[in-house]
């Protein structure tokens, strides 16, 4: 199934049924008066998150939605039908925002979670709500609301408790394959992923959710490679896992690429916890491996762990790490209770 994180829907809710203008009229019945219903109420239109679904590629075939309008009422005091509400079935951690591409409608962050996107218009009332000791015979009838017509962006963005970082190369692919039963597309040239991915990572009886995302470069947040659209799969994510190619002509500077094109993208995403990783040491000379790891720690300012995702070398103790860090983000804030008082 291809993958897709970005759709344009345009969405359209249904519009309230007129209201009836009717008289009873029978046989044998002296004075019928007035009996027309109210229409029916037009139907919603309702984004639902749902297990299952991990890309937006639905939406690529199908972009127009719109619900059911409400009938008009009818003679006899009877309510027109109301219409069928229409749901957007959407994966979970999907954004919604207007045509703008800014303003956020909605984050569904759950399985299960649902909000209303264009409400269905009223029924118009029938003249037999109209009716009044003074006006026992009405001639008029509210007309329907009209249906919410609007154009939206749906925008995934992963659920995952870790994200990798690195440029092209660095072995992310590679550590998620050696950690999980994911099977990422693993090649010795760059940006040999295209899309995210997820794997399910597990250490000392604990599991957690990595995802890949293809390897930024120097100048991604102006659109050179595949550009930085990827990195809002990690803003969820509690901690980023960031692999440094230990076998680069300069690990240090390497690093300051990624840090720069994340200050760029903004949103606090520079912010984040971060676990430092000198990738690929099964391939330096203890020599080399010790220069690398030197430099990489002063450019970074704290602890810098080895790792070798071919040889496994070192992917336990960074396993423990990101597990670390996702439990602290996950404790919850623990409050002192208050004294007792009389």
């Amino acid at each position: 199934m291809k993958f897709l994180d970005l759709a344009r829907v345009q969405i359209r809710s249904g519009s309230g049924g007129n209201g009836a203008v009717s008289f009873r009229r029978e046989k044998f019945v002296e004075f019928g008066g007035p009996d027309g219903g109210d229409g029916g109420n037009g139907g919603d239109v309702v984004a639902e998150a749902v297990d299952g679904l991990n890309t937006l590629i639905d939406f690529r075939y199908q972009q127009h939605f719109f619900a059911r309008n409400g009938q008009g009422g009818m003679g006899k005091g009877r309510t027109g039908a109301s219409g069928d509400d229409i749901v957007l079935k959407v994966p979970v951690g999907t954004e919604i925002l207007e045509d703008d591409e800014e303003t956020v409608v909605a984050d569904l962050t759950q399985a299960g979670q649902r909000v209303v996107l264009a409400q269905g218009g009223n029924g118009g009332w029938g003249n037999l709500r109209f009716k009044t000791s003074t006006n026992q015979a009405p001639r008029r009838a509210n007309p329907g609301q009209p249906g919410v017509e609007r154009t939206l962006w749906l925008r995934l963005k992963l659920i995952a408790d870790a994200g990798l970082l690195g440029l092209p190369n660095a072995g992310k692919s590679t550590f998620l394959a050696a950690t999980s039963n994911a099977r990422p597309k693993i090649a010795d040239y760059p940006f040999t992923t295209l899309h995210p991915g997820l794997g399910i990572v597990g250490i000392d009886g604990a599991e957690f959710v990595v995802a890949d995302i293809p390897g930024l470069i120097e100048g991604a947040h102006e659109g050179r490679g595949l550009g930085d659209r990827f990195l809002g799969h990690v803003e969820r994510c509690a901690v980023l896992l960031h692999l440094v190619d230990g076998t680069s002509d300069d690990p240090a500077q390497d690093w300051r690429t990624i840090i720069r094109e994340l200050e760029e993208y903004g949103g606090a995403l520079s912010d984040k916890p971060r676990v430092t990783v000198l990738n690929k040491v099964d391939a330096l000379e203890p020599e080399a491996r010790a220069e690398a790891r030197a430099a990489l720690a002063a450019a970074c300012g704290g602890p810098v762990l080895e790792m070798s995702g071919v040889s496994g070398e070192g992917v336990p103790q960074v396993l423990r790490a990101l597990r670390a860090r996702i439990e602290a983000d996950r404790a919850p804030e623990q409050t002192e209770p208050e004294p007792w008082r009389p």
